[in-house]
């Protein structure tokens, strides 16, 4: 916030947009397994949403639960602990999204 003498200032916030959430037969979702940076261990990344925070965070919670493990859900990707990359992009093929493995 700025502090100004003038009377005719006029506070103004810059709202970033959140981008609309594409229908999942639209969306492009690569699932990756992924060890840089965690001490070894696996995760499986899903990248490529396109659509507001609160619908991704929906798609991990729904992922860690039928996965049975803890992840999070940041900067329009979804990390989930262990390699369920299989299992992943099985659930996400059963919602309707269109999905691939991707990596190595």
């Amino acid at each position: 916030m700025v502090y100004s003498t003038d009377p005719d200032f006029a506070y103004t916030t810059r709202h970033d947009e959140e981008p609309e959430t594409l229908a999942p037969e639209r969306q492009e979702l690569r699932v990756w397994l992924d060890r840089k940076q965690r001490g070894g261990k696996v995760v499986t990344l899903v990248r490529g949403f396109v659509g507001r925070d609160d619908d991704l965070q929906a798609l991990a919670r729904l992922l860690k639960t039928r996965c049975g493990v803890g992840g999070a859900a940041k900067e329009g990707e979804i990390i989930i602990q262990g390699d369920h990359r299989d299992r992943v992009v099985d659930l996400l093929t059963r919602s309707g999204y269109r999905c691939k493995k991707a990596g190595s």
